[in-house]
C-alpha cells in the first residue's frame, strides 16, 4: 500500500475523509467504530458456524472448500497474528497451531487431514484472541505508524473475517443438507420499482478517469495507488445478465455450440460436463428449471441476476449474444466515473457507506434481488446492482497497479499475480459492506463455480456512437 504521510488529503478518487475512518475521526470515535465492526464480524461467523452440528462442523463440504471449523479458527489465528501479536506486543497464545492455519502451507483440499482443534477448543481460541485484540485496540493510538495509522490493522482483520465468512457461506451452499442460517426465512429482497422500460445498456465517454485509491484508509494492497487510464468509449449493461436471458443461452444450444467458446472454455466444459449454471436441474415433465438454493429447491427466477457460473460460461454467453465481458478498468469506469465532476467516487451512488436502498450486501436476504430492485444505488451514468447481488466476471488478468507495493505480507496479493485468475468485481448479496468498495479487487481461477458470481456485458462503440447521448 502507498499511504505512508500521516495526516494525507484526500486523493483524486475522493475516498479520505467522507467515509467515517481515519483522520477524520478521534481515536475514540475510531476505537467505538471498529470494535463495532469486529462485533458484527463475530457475530456473523458465530452464526455461521452455529448454524450446524460439531459433525458437520469438521466435515469437508467440498474438496474446493476448507472445513468449517478451520475457516474458524484461521480467523482467529490472523487476529492474534496482527492484532495480538504484532499491535498488541504479546507473546503467541498457541504458537503449536500456527501451521495448522496457513493457508499457504496446505491446500483446502488437505485440511481435513490435519490435526485441528475441534469446535470447542476453536471457538475458545477465538475468543481469547478477540478479547487481548480488543485490548490491542484500545492501547493502539491508532497513529504514525504505517500498520496501525487509521486503524489499518484492525480493518484488514475485519475485512479478512468477513471475506472468510462469505466463504463459509459458499460452502454452506455445497453442503447436501439444509442449513438452517436464520431462526426464520430471510426477508425478500426488495421488487423492481417499476417493469424494465428504461435503456438495457448505457454508453460510457471515452476519455480518462482514476482508477484505484490512495486515499482510502482500509484499501488493500491491490487497490492501490490511484493511476490514470484513459479508454475508448463503450457500451456496458446496465443490469447484470439475468436467470431468464442466460436460460435463452442455453435454450439455443449454447452449451453444444464450441463458436462461442474459448478453446480453454470448451475443454473445460466438456471434460466437465457443463450443461446450465451450477445448481440448476431440469424438470424432466415440464422442462423448467429448478435450483437448490442452501437447501430450498426452487423455480429459478427469472428476473434475478445468474448466479453460479464460470468464467468461461460468462464469456460464451457474452459472445452468443454478440458483446463481450467489460475489461476491469472498464467495470471500474462504469461504477465510479461522474462525468459531471470528472471525479471517480467511492461507490456508484456517492461517497456514502451502502445502505439497505443501495445494495444487496450482508447475507441479508440469501439470494440476488431482481433486476432493477436497487435505483438508488445507480452510477452517474446510469450503471445499476454494481454493488453487491452477485461478483462479476471481468475479461481481465490479476496483475498489479503501476506503483504497487506488497504491504503488509506478499502473500496477500503479490503472489498471485499472473497465472491464470481472471478479475471479479462489485461484491455479492453475501459480501459485508464492510468488504466491498468500487476499488475492491477479487480474482479466482476461471473454471470457479461456488462462488457467488455473475456477470455483464459490454461492447465497443462504433465511431458514431459517441455523439449520442446517454
Amino acid at each position: 500500500m502507498t499511504r505512508t504521510s500521516d495526516d494525507p488529503a484526500p486523493g483524486p478518487d475522493g475516498a479520505a475523509a467522507a467515509i467515517g475512518l481515519g483522520h477524520a475521526d478521534s481515536p475514540e470515535a475510531l476505537r467505538t467504530r471498529v470494535a463495532g465492526l469486529l462485533e458484527r464480524s463475530r457475530a456473523r461467523s458465530t452464526a455461521l458456524t452455529d448454524a450446524v452440528d460439531e459433525a458437520d462442523l469438521v466435515a469437508q463440504h467440498s474438496p474446493l472448500m476448507s472445513p468449517l471449523v478451520w475457516d474458524l479458527a484461521h480467523i482467529g489465528s490472523q487476529e492474534e497474528l496482527w492484532l495480538v501479536r504484532d499491535v498488541g506486543g504479546r507473546e503467541p497464545l498457541r504458537p503449536e497451531i500456527d501451521g495448522l492455519y496457513d493457508a499457504f502451507r496446505h491446500s483446502r483440499a488437505s485440511r481435513i487431514g490435519l490435526p485441528l482443534l475441534g469446535p470447542a477448543d476453536t471457538r475458545a481460541y477465538v475468543a481469547e484472541v478477540r478479547e487481548k485484540a480488543l485490548d490491542a485496540l484500545g492501547r493502539s493510538p491508532l497513529r504514525g505508524r504505517r500498520l496501525e495509522h487509521e486503524a489499518f490493522a484492525f480493518g484488514m482483520i475485519v475485512q479478512h473475517e468477513q471475506q472468510h465468512d462469505e466463504t463459509m457461506l459458499a460452502t454452506h451452499q455445497l453442503r447436501t443438507g439444509a442449513p438452517v442460517l436464520h431462526a426464520e426465512a430471510p426477508p425478500a429482497p426488495p421488487a423492481p420499482l417499476a417493469a424494465r422500460t428504461g435503456p438495457r445498456e448505457v454508453l460510457v465517454p471515452a476519455g480518462a478517469f482514476t482508477q484505484g485509491t490512495s486515499g482510502e484508509p482500509w484499501a488493500l494492497d491491490n487497490e492501490r495507488p490511484a493511476h490514470t487510464v484513459e479508454l475508448p468509449a463503450y457500451w456496458i449493461d446496465v443490469h447484470p445478465v439475468t436467470n431468464g436471458e442466460y436460460a435463452e443461452f442455453v435454450a439455443a444450444g449454447g452449451y453444444e455450440d464450441a463458436r462461442w467458446w474459448s478453446e480453454a472454455g470448451w475443454a473445460h466444459r466438456r471434460e466437465e460436463g457443463l450443461v446450465a449454471p451450477r445448481f440448476w436441474a431440469r424438470d424432466g415433465g415440464t422442462g423448467e428449471w429448478w435450483r437448490r438454493r442452501f437447501g430450498v429447491v426452487e423455480r429459478v427466477p427469472a428476473d434475478e441476476p445468474v448466479v453460479h457460473v464460470c468464467f468461461h460460461e460468462a464469456a460464451a454467453y457474452a459472445r452468443w449474444s454478440g458483446k463481450r465481458l467489460p475489461t476491469e478498468a472498464e467495470w471500474e469506469k462504469a461504477a465510479r466515473f461522474d462525468p459531471a465532476s470528472g471525479r471517480s467516487r467511492r461507490y456508484p451512488w456517492g461517497d456514502e457507506e451502502p445502505t439497505p436502498r443501495h445494495a444487496n450486501l450482508g447475507q441479508r436476504h440469501l439470494r440476488p434481488a431482481a433486476v432493477g430492485a436497487y435505483p438508488e444505488g445507480a452510477s452517474p451514468l446510469g450503471v445499476e446492482q454494481l454493488i453487491g447481488d452477485v461478483w462479476e466476471w471481468c475479461d481481465s488478468g490479476w496483475h498489479p497497479y503501476p506503483g504497487f507495493e506488497a504491504f503488509p505480507y506478499e502473500e496477500y496479493s503479490a503472489v498471485f499475480f499472473g497465472g491464470d485468475y481472471k478479475v471479479l468485481r462489485g461484491g455479492s448479496f453475501g459480501t459485508d459492506e464492510s468488504a466491498i468498495r468500487t476499488t475492491f479487487r477479487n480474482w479466482d481461477h476461471p473454471i470457479r463455480r461456488q462462488i457467488f458470481a455473475g456477470f455483464r456485458c459490454a461492447r465497443d462503440a462504433a465511431p458514431g456512437d459517441t455523439e449520442r447521448v446517454i
